[in-house]
């Protein structure tokens, strides 16, 4: 047996045998991987600490599963890579559970379900899309285009700032990517930024991180505008994201999550940091 033969034979036994050698773990510590800048589900406050819906959550899921975990800020950008290079042990980020996601991470049941929705100045031509005020719940991304057409004959020859990378992207893209121009952010307060001084005409983002946004003093002059859109097109809703040998970490969240969503844990925070229930 030659000796690239020999490495291949090894790097497959090493394949087969993680996912058992990983699932025989005694879970007792876990490390948390979120932004810290995602308001109001994360945030880091001025003492450096974060903060929000899901470190409030995560406290009482890791009360429940019997874990002392640990929360650590990562940039957005590479953080599913991460994971899977052993760096911490769940991502905990307003994940969106989808198709695409699960082909490299495992996820745990959804602990949130939320729509998106298109926000601009207040007082922009493009204020009050129609639909406002309104809820449109799509299957695809190419589910009823007879409800997106109006946003797309509004969206015309102007900017539409998103954060890279997310689920939201995607579905902007394809909708309006030959109407639009599509300008992509790091960061979500980034993009925030440029749309407040006008620098941008219109974002797409999470509604409950919107409503959170719009609470500080330097977007006050933002606001939804057109349909809230929710929906399967966005996955089953929020999970933690794993690595797929840790089906036994799996397990105990995916436990933890059913109770908080029964006893009415997720609500309650939610109301108290979302300002609407996003149970699943």
């Amino acid at each position: 047996m030659s000796f690239k033969t020999i490495a291949l034979a090894g790097a497959l036994a090493a394949v087969i045998l993680a996912p058992a050698a990983a699932s025989a773990k005694d879970w007792k510590k876990v490390t948390v991987a979120l932004e810290g800048g995602y308001a109001p589900w994360n945030l880091t406050d001025a003492s450096g600490q974060i903060v929000g819906f899901e470190p409030d959550l995560l406290k009482v899921l890791c009360e429940h599963a019997d874990l002392e975990c640990t929360m650590i800020s990562q940039d957005w950008d590479g953080m599913i890579t991460a994971l899977n290079a052993g760096k911490f042990d769940v991502i905990m980020d307003a994940l969106s559970i989808t198709p695409e996601r699960q082909k490299v991470i495992d996820f745990t049941v959804p602990y949130a379900a939320t729509p998106a929705v298109f926000a601009a100045p207040k007082d922009s031509e493009l204020a009050d899309l129609p639909g406002t005020g309104t809820v449109i719940k799509l299957e695809d991304v190419h589910d009823q285009a007879d409800a997106i057409a109006p946003l797309r004959e509004a969206m015309k020859g102007k900017t539409i700032g998103i954060q890279s990378s997310t689920v939201y992207a995607n579905f902007v893209y394809e909708n309006f990517g030959d109407v639009a121009t599509i300008k992509e952010y790091k960061t979500a307060a980034e993009r925030d930024l440029d749309l407040s001084v006008g620098r941008i005409d219109a974002g797409f983002e999470d509604a409950t991180y919107l409503l959170g946004t719009f609470e500080a003093s330097e977007n006050n002059n933002l606001a939804f505008t057109g349909p809230e859109i929710g929906g399967q097109i966005w996955g089953e809703g929020e999970g933690l994201g794993l690595r797929k040998s840790d089906t036994d970490l799996k397990a105990k969240f995916d436990e933890a999550i059913k109770a908080a969503v029964a006893d009415g844990t997720v609500k309650t925070l939610s109301e108290k940091w979302l300002k609407v229930d996003v149970t699943p």
